[in-house]
């Protein structure tokens, strides 16, 4: 099949793609699942449409299906997919391999997957060329190279002699960019392209996408459930629920007027897309008097051994105090230090030099018993509710085991302090004898969080607690972190590299760059007044801010 010219196309008025009653099914044994239910929308040259919804909303499994890339089981039940005029749909895979690439192009979601670990990436992006008998040999390497400094990676002779596990995460994914782009698609699927990235990076690709388009004229599928990154990027959007549209159209005329209250749910539970920062509590915890730190991190330093190469410094001198009662967030890119900040304060290893004080206790002074009874007063959630429960336990005997560890008490005040301890976090009783997979990623996470309040700690230390979930059921859980501070006093170290959900959970905030402190101070005064130009960057490239959006307590409730 041959490629039409795409600004014939356009000035024709034709769609590049126009999909119409598609049906997609997942096979299990003998029964059919449907998952998505005669969808029909269009993408025309040079626009971006954005595919939003939930985990399980049918995101994926259209884009797959539209590729021909269903997984094992999946199946294009019926519908159109016409892709420059011509129907694609139950095309055999062959015939697909001659579009894929030159004509319609995929940009995965996770780079570490999607590259080939023993092959360099010049020739990965080599092949592509070669596979469609563009160029060969040399001839494609040379190309390769340019495609390379074409998506902005620096040293692109040296990153072409390189493996996918020699380049960062951002880098990786300017590489299947390239490979995406290498024969100037119609139509390019971004399928979430950005959600493993740090919000800079996240930038810097995106931006990437928008002058590969603009140049070549290329229309984009974007792919996502980020609503602050649909808004800002595309010139449609498409809601999707339960596989079915809810609603699509120009993305500001849904911005301004979302339709569906699903939609409306959507946009108001996007921390990006509603700047609002923490409530002060309307009845504060009595406890909590004038200057009471509950943790001093006080001049930290950690440096690792890196071999033949001497010491590496992942640690440098960070100081910062938190109020207890109040929430501190810790943040940053990659590599900023953060993961290994919270696991010196966390007792889970001694720094280099400097101190932590919690609750007026000098780690460095503790042994023993002391230090492990110190354990519970801080206790972990982290991030991935699906990897962090152990799938063969019930939830009774995950809650329940921190107790056996800590507490001398009988079965029967154990099941008591557990069954508290689901009420707690919102959880029905009856999940009790269920395992972790028969639940839902947000009851999951509750799960996560009641097994660390099972001990009655002081300090809940929050490890990308959230970024893992869908922005509903996200709302949902910072909502209940906050009703359980306010109730218990609860102190909370919060890590993330999200400034959006910062600004909305947190008192006060850390900002680590390379290991360095660069900023601290209230949220509010780091958030209107930065001091650092590192900071600025990060605020900066918070996606959403194309169209802030007041939220209204009619807005939240709705749906």
């Amino acid at each position: 099949m041959t490629a039409p010219i795409i600004g014939t196309i356009a000035e024709k008025g034709a769609p590049i793609l126009d999909v119409a009653g598609l049906r997609v099914a997942y096979r299990d044994k003998s029964v059919q699942r449907t998952v998505v239910h005669d969808i029909d929308f269009e993408v025309r040259a040079g626009e971006v449409v954005a595919l939003v919804g939930e985990s399980g909303s049918g995101k994926s499994s259209t884009a797959q299906a539209l590729i021909g890339l269903l997984p094992e089981g999946g199946l294009l039940q019926q519908g159109t997919i016409r892709l420059n005029g011509q129907d694609i749909a139950g095309w055999p895979q062959k015939r697909l391999d001659g579009i894929r690439g030159s004509i319609i192009s995929l940009v995965p979601q996770d780079p570490g997957n999607s590259l080939n670990p023993v092959r360099t990436i010049g020739e990965q992006v080599a092949e592509i060329l070669t596979v469609h008998g563009r160029a060969f040999g040399a001839a494609a390497r040379v190309q390769a190279i340019e495609l390379l400094e074409r998506v902005g990676l620096s040293q692109p002779q040296l990153r072409a002699r390189q493996y996918p596990h020699e380049l960062s995460g951002g880098m990786r994914q300017r590489v299947l960019i390239a490979i995406a782009m290498a024969l100037k698609p119609s139509l390019i699927i971004a399928d979430e392209p950005t959600s493993a990235l740090d919000v800079t990076v996240q930038r810097h690709i995106l931006d990437l996408i928008d002058d590969l388009r603009r140049e070549y004229g290329t229309a984009v599928l974007l792919v996502t459930h980020d609503l602050g990154v649909a808004a800002d990027r595309s010139d449609r959007l498409i809601v999707l629920q339960h596989g079915r549209i809810q609603e699509q159209g120009r993305t500001a005329d849904i911005l301004a007027n979302p339709q569906s209250n699903y939609t409306r749910r959507l946009l108001a539970d996007a921390p990006s897309l509603n700047a609002r920062p923490k409530a002060s509590p309307a009845h504060p915890v009595a406890s909590v008097a004038p200057a009471d730190d509950i943790v001093v991190v006080d001049r930290l330093v950690q440096d690792f051994d890196a071999g033949g190469s001497g010491s590496f410094r992942a640690v440098d001198d960070v100081s910062f105090r938190v109020r207890r009662g109040s929430t501190h967030a810790i943040v940053g890119e990659s590599g900023s230090g953060k993961t290994t900040t919270i696991r010196i304060v966390s007792a889970f290893q001694k720094p280099t030099s400097g101190r932590v004080l919690i609750d007026g206790l000098d780690l460095s002074s503790l042994r023993g018993e002391t230090l492990r009874l110190l354990r519970k007063k801080i206790q972990l959630v982290y991030q991935n509710p699906y990897g962090s429960l152990d799938p063969r336990q019930t939830i009774t005997g995950i809650v329940e085991e921190p107790l056996l560890n800590f507490e001398r008490l009988s079965r029967r005040e154990r099941l008591a302090k557990v069954a508290a301890t689901l009420d707690k976090v919102r959880l029905p009783a009856d999940i009790l004898q269920r395992r972790p997979h028969a639940l839902s990623g947000g009851q999951r996470q509750r799960v996560a969080i009641a097994r660390a309040l099972v001990l009655d700690p002081q300090i809940l230390v929050l490890d990308e607690a959230v970024s893992a979930l869908d922005v509903t059921v996200q709302a949902q859980i910072l909502a209940l972190l906050d009703e359980l501070q306010r109730e218990l006093g609860l102190t909370y170290l919060f890590v993330s590299h999200d400034l959006a959900v910062v600004r909305q959970i947190a008192d006060t905030v850390s900002v680590l760059n390379a290991g360095q402190l660069v900023e601290t101070g209230r949220v509010e005064d780091v958030f209107s007044n930065p001091s650092s130009p590192y900071t600025r960057e990060l605020i900066d490239a918070v996606p959403g801010k194309k169209f802030p959006r007041a939220t209204e307590p009619s807005l939240i409730s709705a749906g």
